[in-house]
């Protein structure tokens, strides 16, 4: 029986963006191993039927012994399993899974999320990790990446010199994420911002306009939905507390606060394509975002959503404003383009598609090695 590894730094992204390619397949009759840090939607992803192995990341951690482990952990897992491709997904996955394929000759499929930290800011941290994927992704059967910005940096840069697909990010499931009416009036204006709380996905900047546009339009409510990755919670008890903005936590169900919303808001710094924009989009709901690849890709200026400068809380502050003075029907109607563009551009089936015509083009590819034609 064929079988598949996959190396992923977390079960949310895993579960939430790629289970349906998961469900494909193991619709074909494939097994499917996940290797990653154990979480809540493991036991999800194995009631679907995947074998799982908790495999400890430090995401952002730069202890080179701790890495090392790492690739000698993928090396033991691949000579224990034995996949016929393995898919890997996000940086530590991409390089060291990558590394560990290429030294035991096995098929793999990398999957370029994003740049990231260490990419982005430059420096030692970003000759360190480009020669990291230089290494890694020399022998990959395919490097799928999520803007045309961030493939081009690659291919600039000589970090892959073989095949590469673009994308459209982890595409959007339309069926789940379908299209809700938009809120009946718009006297309250709420606004929207679902991610996580840390400095990268521009909270300081969030904030900072929150204060300000309500103080002008007290009849505006930003709504914060997200796991407090870094040390903010202190700052978002103090803003909830003057009334500021409304912090709902980590959710699991976040489709029910977009159909609620009048207007997502995403003012992250980098991105490889920003999923909360494409499932609000979805839902159809205008979105106001940073003008950076990954986001810029998801909504057409002035007709589905508004751009800002990234780190730019005044941009930010003059988008919201040049929103709420919008007429209703033209918010309604940019939340129908939204919709519109995703339907066209971001299935999430285009990404299935995609992985499983490179994954069969692998497996025949080694069964006319072996002697046998599918």
């Amino acid at each position: 029986m064929t079988k598949i590894l996959i190396l992923a730094n977390n079960d949310v992204g895993l579960y939430r963006f790629r289970k349906e390619l998961i469900e494909s397949l193991l619709d074909q009759g494939y097994e499917v191993y996940i290797s990653l840090p154990a979480g809540y939607y493991v036991e999800k992803l194995c009631h679907m039927g995947c074998v799982f192995f908790d495999t400890p990341i430090d995401r952002r951690g730069t202890n080179p012994i701790t890495d090392l482990k790492l690739i000698f952990y993928y090396k033991t897992l691949i000579k224990n399993i034995k996949p016929d491709v393995v898919l890997t997904y996000t940086i530590k996955p991409n390089v060291y899974g990558g590394i560990a394929c290429k030294s035991s000759n096995t098929p793999y499929i990398a999957n370029v999320t994003g740049l990231g930290t260490s990419i982005e800011n430059g420096g030692l941290l970003q000759k360190t990790t480009l020669a990291l994927y230089a290494n890694s992704l020399r022998k990959a059967a395919c490097v799928f990446f999520q803007n045309e910005t961030n493939r081009q940096f690659f291919i600039d840069k000589h970090i892959v010199t073989g095949k590469t697909r673009l994308i459209p990010g982890s595409g959007v499931n339309l069926k789940y994420h379908c299209f809700e009416e938009y809120p009946d009036s718009d006297n309250i204006i709420k606004f929207l911002f679902i991610g996580r709380i840390m400095k990268d996905k521009g909270i300081d900047e969030l904030l900072e306009a929150a204060q300000k546009v309500k103080c002008m339009y007290p009849n505006v409510q930003f709504d914060l939905v997200g796991y407090c990755e870094e040390n903010y919670t202190k700052r978002l008890s103090d803003f909830e507390n003057r009334g500021i903005i409304k912090y709902h936590g980590q959710q699991d169900d976040v489709h029910s606060f977009i159909k609620g919303a009048h207007a997502i808001i995403h003012p992250s710094y980098h991105e490889g394509m920003a999923n909360v924009l494409l499932e609000a989009a979805s839902t159809g709901r205008p979105v106001l975002a940073s003008n950076i690849p990954g986001c810029r890709e998801t909504f057409d200026e002035g007709v589905s959503g508004y751009g800002f400068e990234v780190k730019n809380t005044a941009a930010l502050v003059n988008t919201i404003e040049k929103f709420i003075r919008l007429p209703y029907k033209n918010k309604k109607q940019m939340g129908i383009a939204g919709r519109a563009k995703v339907e066209c551009e971001f299935d999430r089936q285009i990404v299935i598609d995609s992985y499983m015509e490179e994954i069969n083009k692998i497996l025949n590819m080694y069964q006319r090695k072996a002697g046998t034609v599918i």
